[in-house]
């Protein structure tokens, strides 16, 4: 083989890699603004958290907000609710499931439902999980918490499904103090 048929080789791979390299920069640079336009755009992401002021929620009142679309119920409750929502034994609940609680991985006591250690500020997406209707809250139901009028699904005091039709317990949303006033919700 002679040195000019080396060079030629050469030559011919360097030109096959500039010419692949050339191609995936071009892919790249048309599939990119392709790509990047699925991602949300600034008004989805600053309401994907929102913070709100609870100094005005008295005990046993409720303060309703819309959060991504969805109410979200936020109970300041009673003790009597607190101490009605502790006394379930979780034999009796529909959804024994904590997945959707603040403390995931556990079950669906009143403790790993509620924001507070106390018991005192429950949280959750008032959205009935049957259909997606809003039930009716204080005090509503054969449970003391939540009814659903539109099929019948009863809920406690600590948004735990009880009789009806509904599969889960009420969804409870990331959720978080920022200070003695203020719920982070997302």
């Amino acid at each position: 083989m002679s040195h000019a048929e080396d060079n030629a080789g050469t030559r011919r791979d360097f030109l096959y890699f500039a010419t692949a390299g050339t191609g995936a920069v071009v892919t790249g640079a048309a599939v990119w603004p392709l790509v990047n336009q699925m991602n949300a755009s600034a008004d989805v992401k600053a309401m994907s958290s929102i913070y709100v002021d609870i100094s005005g929620v008295e005990t046993g009142t409720q303060l309703t907000v819309k959060w991504r679309g969805k109410p979200v119920f936020i109970r300041r409750r009673t003790q009597d609710e607190i101490d009605a929502a502790r006394a379930v034994d979780l034999g009796e609940l529909i959804d024994q499931t904590a997945e959707n609680a603040n403390k995931p991985g556990a079950d669906a006591s009143d403790e790993n439902r509620a924001l507070d250690e106390a018991g005192e500020w429950l949280v959750m997406i008032g959205v009935c999980t049957h259909l997606g209707c809003v039930p009716i809250g204080n005090g509503s139901g054969d449970f003391g918490g939540w009814f659903c009028p539109c099929h019948g699904s009863h809920y406690d005091t600590s948004g735990r499904i009880r009789k009806g039709p509904a599969p889960r317990n009420l969804d409870i949303p990331v959720a978080q103090f920022t200070d003695e006033s203020t719920i982070l919700l997302g």
